[in-house]
């Protein structure tokens, strides 16, 4: 996405969270939305990138909304997809379903089988992720940040975008979003990976063409 014409010029950094990708897997590290953004903190602490464009999705977007509200200082705009805004999501929610095991009993026994339940788009996203963290995350998730996620992202001084796929439903709360004057968006022919389903929608989005 950020090879696209629409975001030419824009200096644009990826972080992987703490146990995923090809970041450190520390055993001791909590994996919550209390410790995650702080993470996120430091990294664009040490790229210099003051007033950046957040661009988060799924449970990036629930972190991203936590590190706004933090540090004020960090985030210009706010462009989320698919974000996770409440404590205890559905329990159809991926997250969900990590979460519902015990750490120990997931890593040892229910990793392998979720990776082979999720299909191969979301098992090529988990594979580089440690288990443990991945359980963590989720449960911290599951957990929310205090004030929630919702009430954070109400209350912030910045540009808002919020992308809800369509195949997704209705987003939960989209009136009292918008009277917040976050900008609520419905991408057309879209599920939960905006930008892999539809990818003009989510650049524009991303661009401020919206």
């Amino acid at each position: 996405m950020a090879a696209r014409p629409e975001l030419a010029g824009r200096r644009s950094p990826f972080v992987d969270l703490p146990g995923h990708g090809t970041s450190d897997r520390p055993q001791d590290f909590v994996y919550t939305l209390d410790e995650h953004p702080d993470v996120v903190a430091v990294a664009l602490d040490a790229a210099g990138a003051a007033d950046a464009e957040l661009i988060a999705h799924s449970m990036g977007g629930a972190l991203a909304i936590v590190l706004a509200h933090r540090r004020p200082d960090l985030v210009s705009r706010l462009v989320l997809t698919e974000s996770s805004l409440d404590a205890f999501p559905p329990t159809t929610a991926a997250g969900s379903a990590i979460a519902a095991h015990g750490e120990d009993e997931f890593v040892e026994k229910q990793y392998a089988r979720v990776l082979d339940a999720v299909g191969p788009l979301w098992a090529a996203t988990m594979r580089p992720a440690d288990p443990r963290a991945l359980h963590r995350s989720a449960v911290g998730l599951r957990r929310g940040s205090s004030p929630v996620m919702r009430t954070l992202l109400e209350g912030l001084p910045v540009d808002r975008v919020f992308l809800q796929g369509e195949h997704s439903g209705e987003l939960e709360g989209r009136r009292r979003l918008k009277a917040a004057g976050v900008r609520v968006l419905t991408v057309p022919g879209a599920g939960h990976n905006v930008m892999f389903d539809n990818p003009d929608a989510f650049a524009a989005a991303v661009a401020g063409a919206d």
